[in-house]
């Protein structure tokens, strides 16, 4: 295969990054019609078809290939003026991360701020469940991800972080309403009948805890989509449905009498793993010690 020019490169990652031609071309400051041709200039000596011309764009399977490439490709080109001092500005380079909500919303962002100032990028965040912040990661969007999964996406290494605690809680007189609260009603035989909240349609974890109660069980069909963290936890405290709290986020609630635990011996533990790219990247190191710091005191072991 021919040589890969690199203003070609940069100017697939724009596209992918930016969504369309226009944006990209705005970006690199050259016309639509350029970005075009160069995409089509960079099809035609890879032999592929690189991007799926839809709203936004998104790369093929081959082109995701050669946006990873471009992606490590601006990081290292960024680490390197800076080792020579010849960066105009440190942090101008982005370093995309996948992580999950309840991270996010708990114990992530303060990992970010134990960077070194000297190292420290410009984050740019995904938000994504953890079970399918991997594809991130195999798409070549991220360099990073907080994920469930400990098998490696291919150029990757992988650290164990710890455990995320969930427990299922609900609003004390939703309980006693839903779910027989201080009449002496197995909860397994209920708690299918009653409202629940749920992150969003690729969140298992209400489901999971039903399937502990009862084998072949499944939450209710009533069901509250709430996808932010904390919208969750609010939800439930303020009695709409019962759901899988993080337990850092449920503590206070607890204490403060908002919530009750359903099955205090039935928590979930759900295994967080550290991904990124073996990339020889100062920025990507110091972003990995910090994140593997905070998560070994925040998580469970």
């Amino acid at each position: 295969m021919p040589e890969l020019p690199l203003d070609l490169v940069r100017t697939l990652l724009a596209v992918v990054d930016e969504g369309t031609f226009d944006a990209a071309a705005r970006v690199l400051h050259v016309t639509p019609s350029a970005v075009s041709q160069r995409v089509k200039a960079l099809e035609q000596r890879t032999g592929r078809v690189l991007l799926i011309r839809a709203k936004p764009v998104r790369p093929t399977e081959s082109g995701e290939v050669v946006v990873r490439f471009a992606r490590q490709l601006a990081r290292l080109e960024h680490d390197t003026r800076t080792a020579l001092g010849t960066s105009g500005c440190p942090g101008a380079t982005r370093l995309p991360i996948a992580v999950n909500s309840d991270s996010l919303a708990t114990w992530f962002l303060p990992a970010l701020t134990r960077v070194p100032e000297e190292v420290r990028p410009s984050y740019e965040l995904h938000r994504e469940d953890q079970d399918h912040t991997a594809r991130l990661l195999r798409e070549g969007i991220v360099m990073a991800a907080v994920t469930s999964s400990p098998d490696a996406v291919t150029g990757c290494l992988v650290r164990a972080l710890g455990r995320m605690r969930y427990v299922p809680v609900a609003q004390p007189a939703f309980a006693e309403r839903w779910l027989g609260a201080g009449r002496d009603v197995p909860l397994r035989e209920v708690i299918a009948d009653a409202p629940v909240v749920v992150f969003d349609r690729n969140d298992d974890l209400q489901d999971a805890f039903v399937r502990r109660l009862r084998r072949g069980g499944r939450a209710g069909d009533q069901r509250h989509f709430m996808p932010t963290s904390e919208g969750f936890a609010e939800a439930v405290a303020g009695g709409m449905g019962w759901g899988m709290v993080p337990a850092v986020q449920a503590g206070p609630l607890l204490r403060a009498g908002r919530l009750v635990h359903l099955a205090p011996d039935l928590d979930l533990a759900v295994p967080l793993y550290w991904q990124q790219w073996k990339l020889d990247s100062p920025a990507l190191v110091a972003v990995a010690e910090a994140v593997a710091a905070a998560a070994a005191e925040a998580l469970d072991p």
